[in-house]
């Protein structure tokens, strides 16, 4: 009952430094009318701020849910639950990722072009699919975020580093009331 009333609340994109940003996210038991209101809301926020990705812990909801909306680009709009990434592609390339969580800040990460995911889709369905391109790096990127891993977690020592004033104030944005 309380995580109900939980949920009938405002939720807010939270920011680099937030504790929920490094917890591997607890598992979906079931799709039901609370994870589909999450998901809504997940939505929700993640058009606020303009994003095409976005991952429940940014929302300081530790579940294994993912969303993505690539349909001005061409692509799929895609829920997710308990995803798993089953099979990566040789074949890696760089690309420039930013991240909600972590405003103003972009670098090129290095990920595997395709992946084979599954998961269970808004309607409770398991669905398999096969991902190339900005859909496999968005994926990527958001499996990550249920698994407290952040993109700069992926850069080499030296240029985290450089980031660290810029990091400092973001972590910052996570006081506002």
């Amino acid at each position: 009952m309380k995580e109900s009333k939980n949920l009938t609340l405002t939720h807010e994109l939270i920011y680099y430094g937030h504790d929920t940003l490094r917890k591997v996210a607890e598992d979906v038991a079931n799709i039901d009318g609370e994870v589909i209101r999450l998901i809504d809301i997940m939505y929700n926020v993640m058009y606020r701020a303009k994003g095409i990705g976005f991952a429940a812990p940014q929302i300081d909801e530790s579940r294994r849910i993912l969303i993505l909306d690539l349909a001005e680009r061409g692509e799929v709009s895609l829920e997710l639950a308990n995803p798993v990434i089953k099979e990566f592609s040789d074949k890696k390339e760089p690309y420039e990722e930013g991240c909600l969580s972590i405003p103003g800040i972009s670098r090129e990460i290095v990920r595997p072009v395709e992946i084979l995911v599954s998961g269970v889709n808004r309607d409770g369905t398991e669905v398999e699919l096969e991902a190339d391109g900005l859909l496999a790096r968005v994926i990527q990127h958001e499996v990550d975020h249920l698994n407290g891993v952040l993109f700069i977690d992926r850069l080499e020592d030296f240029e985290r580093n450089e980031l660290r004033p810029e990091l400092k104030k973001i972590k910052k944005l996570n006081r506002r009331s």
